[in-house]
Formats: structure tokens, C-alpha cells, sequence
């Protein structure tokens, strides 16, 4: 809406948990309007939090359901703490441009009986259920959602804003003074990648 003011969001998820970073305009000099954890699987419940380490000791039948029923829980969790984020946006005048999930770079694993063979397999599976879990929550609720690698976040978004690499980390650093500590990798990434999604797409030549 006109007169509203344009904000983006970014998620760097971990087991269990996530780090969700706001960011609002104007373009040239960003604001941080949101930094938070967002608690992404239910604690009570034994394995939540690696649920494919506990599924790894399951048959294979019971295994897809307990993960699919953890999936559905932090589905739910993540969209609850979304809503949340967002209904706190809008009732300071602002409008969600879109957001990004901050991906890994190893492939999703789809076969389930090779994954939960293989240690390696089921970190990476565990990686990829909670930002599928934070995607499927944003799209619920709405937004746009993006991904990109966490390790080409800050060429990516150097790129998109047009800036240079080194001042584009450094104004990420100088971003969490307004917010105080902890202001860490995850929320510099974040940081820099909701930054880049207020940035205009620019036509290629």
C-alpha cells in the first residue's frame, strides 16, 4: 500500500532454532527493525530438535512418521513465530517486500532409508528440515520467499546493491550497533541478504 514502508526479512536456521533478521528501508541506509531467535521445534518432545537422529535408531515406517509429524509441529511453530514478526511489522506502517532463507550448499536428500544410513546424510537432512520448515512457514503466511547459499550471500548481495564486497560487510557489521549484541555471523547474513531484497531488480543488459 502507498505510504506503507518496505521492509525484508532473512532466516539462517540452525537444529531447532533460527535467527530471523528485519531490515527496513531506505535503500542507501538500512535499519534493523526486527532481531530475534525463533525457537523452531518443540523441546518437550524427545528428538525435535535432531529429528533425524532419532528417527535413525526407528524402522523405516515409523521413522517417516515421527518426521512427519516433527515437520508438521516445527511447520506450525515457524509460521506461529512468523505471524507474530509480521503482525508487529504491519502495525508500524510497514509491508514485508519478501524474504530469504539462507540455504546450504549440499543437495536435499530424498531418499529416506539411504539418508538415515549415512551420519553425513543426516546433517545435512537435519539442515534442510528447518529451512524447509521456515520456507513452507513464509509462504503460508505470504511472502515471497528467496534462498541463497550462505556462502555466495555477500557477492550476491554486493552485486544487487551495487556496493563493494568489503563495505558491504562492514556497513552488516555496523548495522548491529543500533541493536546491540549479539549481533554474530547469523545476523550479519541475514542482515545482508534482507538488504539485498530491497534493492530494485535491475534488468539485465
Amino acid at each position: 500500500m502507498k505510504g506503507e514502508t518496505r521492509v525484508a526479512m532473512a532466516f539462517r536456521a540452525h537444529s531447532g532454532w533460527a535467527v530471523l533478521v528485519t531490515l527496513r528501508e531506505p535503500i542507501a541506509a538500512p535499519l534493523v527493525l526486527q532481531r530475534r531467535r525463533l525457537e523452531i521445534a518443540d523441546r518437550r518432545t524427545v528428538g525435535s530438535v535432531q529429528p533425524y537422529h532419532a528417527a535413525e535408531k526407528m524402522k523405516l515406517a515409523e521413522a517417516e512418521a515421527f518426521l512427519k509429524e516433527r515437520a508438521e509441529s516445527s511447520g506450525a511453530l515457524a509460521r506461529k513465530a512468523i505471524e507474530e514478526a509480521i503482525a508487529e511489522l504491519m502495525a508500524k506502517g510497514c509491508s514485508v517486500a519478501g524474504c530469504c532463507v539462507l540455504a546450504a550448499s549440499g543437495r536435499q536428500n530424498v531418499d529416506l532409508a539411504k539418508t538415515l544410513a549415512s551420519h553425513a546424510l543426516i546433517h545435512t537432512a537435519e539442515g534442510d528440515f528447518f529451512r524447509n520448515a521456515l520456507r513452507s512457514a513464509c509462504a503460508s503466511c505470504g511472502l515471497t520467499v528467496s534462498s541463497v547459499k550462505e556462502k555466495e550471500v555477500v557477492v550476491q548481495s554486493a552485486d544487487r546493491l551495487r556496493i563493494a564486497v568489503d563495505a558491504l560487510e562492514r556497513r552488516a557489521c555496523e548495522l548491529g550497533k543500533s541493536v546491540g549484541p549479539p549481533w554474530r555471523q547469523d545476523e550479519k547474513l541475514c542482515a545482508m541478504a534482507a538488504w539485498s531484497l530491497l534493492a530494485p531488480v535491475l534488468a539485465s543488459a
